[in-house]
């Protein structure tokens, strides 16, 4: 039986529908249940951020993740297939009419993505200090509690909204099938069928 770890929301039911469509038969999680098994396979149901750990650590042999999260975490996995699904961009957002002053020494950054955010300016050549949110990370501009914020953007409405607009598009991000190298090796004829059988799909969709 593959586990698989899927992150809570919209990509689990799209990545469910894709097996559904796969295997023929309904991939759906019962209500407040964490854990799926059906036709051998077992879906773990995780925060978004916990889903390399889970399959970094063994826990599951796949996991279906952001690549923004990948990234952050920086864990050593293997990536499989980019499913194309929550597509997104991570940007560098300042109030309204500002930019990114590079002349400066530092810049203070409102973010929950701690490592993309330092290495990013560190490419820059500027010192960020990195003030730890985890929500409404909108306001650190808007009340001086940073110069800038890096989040996750998908149509800019929620920063439109509260006066800020992106300037710097840090990466791209969709959702990525992610293995556990262990696991990779120990059942890669496995492992790479069902990619296979995953990217047909993604492709005709």
């Amino acid at each position: 039986m593959l586990s698989i770890a899927l992150p809570k929301g919209r990509i689990a039911e799209e990545t469910l529908a894709i097996f559904s469509k796969i295997f023929g038969s309904d991939f759906k999680f019962e209500d407040r249940k964490l854990i799926l098994e059906k036709d051998g396979f077992r879906f773990l149901l995780v925060r978004n951020q916990d889903v390399p750990t889970y399959v970094y650590h063994g826990s599951c042999d796949l996991g279906v993740v952001g690549f923004d999260v990948l990234e952050e975490k920086g864990l050593d996995l293997a990536e499989l297939l980019d499913l194309g699904l929550g597509k997104c961009k991570v940007v560098v957002g300042m109030r309204v009419g500002e930019k990114v002053d590079y002349s400066k020494y530092k810049i203070s950054v409102a973010t929950k993505m701690e490592n993309i955010t330092k290495n990013f300016f560190a490419e820059k050549a500027m010192a960020v200090e990195v003030i730890k949110l985890y929500s409404s990370i909108e306001l650190a501009p808007l009340v001086g509690l940073a110069d800038a914020i890096v989040d996750i953007m998908e149509t800019g409405a929620t920063m439109k909204q509260n006066g800020l607009t992106d300037v710097e598009t840090i990466m791209h991000s969709s959702a990525r099938l992610i293995a556990n190298k262990n696991s990779f090796v120990t059942r890669k004829k496995e492992i790479l069928k069902l990619t296979e059988l995953i990217e047909h799909e993604v492709k005709r969709a």
